[in-house]
């Protein structure tokens, strides 16, 4: 039994599983910045209250001729 060979192969297996936590750590930050960008979208979004002053037959109908 190659000794060196063995060896070899558990620090590679434990290179990889390093290098997998790490992309799975990069991973997640990304998708919690992604979620934060997302979210103060939804935010900056204009409250439709200012809409309420219009005249109530607005944004009633479509027209489906044009």
């Amino acid at each position: 039994m190659d000794v060196t060979g063995i060896t070899k192969t558990a620090t590679a297996l434990n290179a990889a599983s390093t290098q997998q936590e790490i992309s799975v750590a990069v991973l997640k930050k990304a998708i919690n910045l992604s979620a934060e960008g997302a979210l103060s979208l939804i935010q900056a979004i204009p409250d439709n209250k200012s809409l309420q002053s219009l005249p109530s037959h607005l944004g009633q109908n479509v027209n489906t001729t044009a």
